[in-house]
C-alpha cells in the first residue's frame, strides 16, 4: 500500500477511536468545531508568514484533522463522507482542470484563472453570480481583493496600471471634499473607495495587499516596542515623553 495513503488510513482509524471513546470528541459537532478551525487556519496563516516550515507541517496536520472531524460527524447522520468529501474534490479538480485532463489550452496563469472562474459558472448552471462564491464572513480587504480577481477572471477590469491610479488620485480628491465638508457619512464611504481602489491598484502591481498590510504591522510593532524600551531604560513611560524624544527613538528604530 502507498505509505501515503496507510498514514490517512491511520488517520481516519485514530478519529473514529476518538469518536467513540473521547467524552470531549464525542460531543461535538460540525458548529461547535467551526470557531477552532478558523483559529487553525490563522495559526497556519502566521507560520506561512513566518516562513517556518517545521510550523506550517504542524498547522496543516490540525486543519487535516478538522476535514476528518467534520466528515466523520457528517457519516453519522448519513450526509456525507470522507470518501465524498476526496470524490467531490478529485471532480472538482479535474473537470477546472481542461488544459491538463481535457483539450483545453492554457499559455499562462492568468488564462488557468480565467478558465477556473467560468468553469465555475459552469458549475453552478450560469444562475449565480460571479461574486457568490466570496465568503460574506471574509475579512474585508481580503474579500475585496477576491472580487477583484473574480471581476477580472470574467473580463470586467481595467486594462493598464496607469488607469486604476487615476482611480486612487479621484477617490482621494472625493475623500478630501467630504472631510472638508464635514459629513462624516459620506467620508467613510470615500474612504473604502480609497482602499478598494488602492488594493485594485496593488493587484495590477501583483502585490498582495494583505502580506504588505502585515509587513507594515509588523514592522511597527517592532518599532514602537524599540520606542518602549528605550523610554523604560531612562524610567519613564510612552505618556511622560514629549513628542520630540519619541520622534528621536522612532527614527533610530528605522535604522536597526
Amino acid at each position: 500500500m502507498d505509505e501515503r495513503a496507510s498514514s490517512f488510513l491511520r488517520l481516519l482509524k485514530i478519529m473514529d477511536e476518538l469518536r467513540e471513546k473521547c467524552p470531549w470528541d464525542k460531543k461535538q459537532t460540525i458548529e461547535s468545531i467551526r470557531h477552532l478551525t478558523i483559529e487553525e487556519t490563522y495559526e497556519l496563516s502566521d507560520a506561512i508568514l513566518k516562513n517556518d516550515l517545521n510550523e506550517i507541517k504542524k498547522e496543516l496536520g490540525d486543519i487535516l484533522l478538522h476535514i476528518v472531524f467534520y466528515s466523520r460527524i457528517a457519516s453519522e447522520t448519513g450526509d456525507f463522507t470522507i470518501k465524498e468529501v476526496i470524490d467531490s474534490l478529485c471532480e472538482k479538480l479535474i473537470f477546472r482542470h481542461p488544459h491538463v485532463y481535457g483539450d483545453a489550452k492554457a499559455e499562462n496563469e492568468e488564462q488557468v484563472k480565467q478558465n477556473w472562474e467560468q468553469l465555475k459558472q459552469k458549475e453552478k448552471g450560469g444562475n449565480k453570480s460571479v461574486l457568490s462564491g466570496v465568503p460574506n464572513s471574509m475579512p474585508a480587504l481580503l474579500k475585496a481583493y477576491r472580487i477583484q480577481e473574480k471581476a477580472r477572471a470574467v473580463g470586467f477590469d481595467w486594462e493598464k496600471p496607469e488607469q486604476v491610479f487615476e482611480k486612487v488620485k479621484e477617490e482621494l480628491s472625493e475623500f478630501e471634499i467630504e472631510v472638508k465638508n464635514k459629513n462624516e457619512q459620506n467620508a467613510q464611504k470615500e474612504f473604502g473607495d480609497i482602499l478598494f481602489s488602492l488594493i485594485n491598484y496593488a493587484r495590477f502591481l501583483n502585490i498582495n495587499p494583505e502580506d504588505a498590510l502585515e509587513q507594515t504591522n509588523k514592522k511597527f510593532i517592532y518599532r514602537f516596542a524599540y520606542m518602549e524600551n528605550k523610554v523604560k531604560g531612562k524610567g519613564k513611560q510612552i505618556a511622560d515623553c514629549k513628542l520630540e524624544e519619541l520622534d528621536e527613538y522612532w527614527n533610530e528604530a528605522k535604522t536597526k
